[in-house]
């Protein structure tokens, strides 16, 4: 095992500070919302819970995000945890916002597309928006949910994965 080096995460050592945020293991979210030109999503990694009552979830929105603008003030919008199988719904979204099919998306309770055979499914009205650095903290209560058991979709080091079982 290599001996980790100290450093400050400036603006010489982004590489470095990213890869070491890296390597914190995360499950694997596709955030989705209706705008006014039909439904878009976005691959996101940075989702939490913040609350259980009430009940919050947050995620985290880059400012230099092709999507910004859909999804920095959306009033609604879902949180969808992939599971293990989902490896190409993730690419997917991540490449752009217009992955949905009629097999693997449908309409929440607002409108807002959910994502078929997801683990859990978290639909959120608007709370609160934090600026913070070079991203938007998006803070959404959660109005309604859809869970099951199953194996997450996990990212790591710039890799997806699951659990080794």
């Amino acid at each position: 095992m290599m001996t980790p080096v100290p450093f400050r995460p400036d603006s010489k050592h982004l590489r470095l500070y990213r890869n070491a945020l890296g390597q914190f293991a995360t499950g694997v979210t596709v955030v989705t919302t209706l705008t006014a030109e039909g439904p878009t999503g976005m691959t996101a990694n940075s989702f939490t819970s913040v609350s259980l009552d009430p009940p919050l979830v947050l995620w985290c929105l880059a400012r230099g995000s092709l999507r910004y603008d859909l999804f920095s003030n959306a009033e609604r919008y879902a949180l969808n945890v992939l599971h293990s199988g989902q490896y190409d719904l993730a690419m997917g979204f991540a490449k752009d916002g217009g992955h949905f099919t009629q097999a693997n998306s449908f309409a929440g309770e607002h409108r807002v597309p959910l994502l078929r055979h997801t683990l859990a499914a978290f639909e959120c009205a608007l709370e609160q928006v934090v600026d913070a650095g070079d991203h938007r903290i998006i803070i959404g209560r959660v109005e309604q949910l859809r869970y099951r058991d199953g194996d997450p979709l996990i990212f790591q080091g710039g890799h997806f994965g699951t659990f080794a079982g």
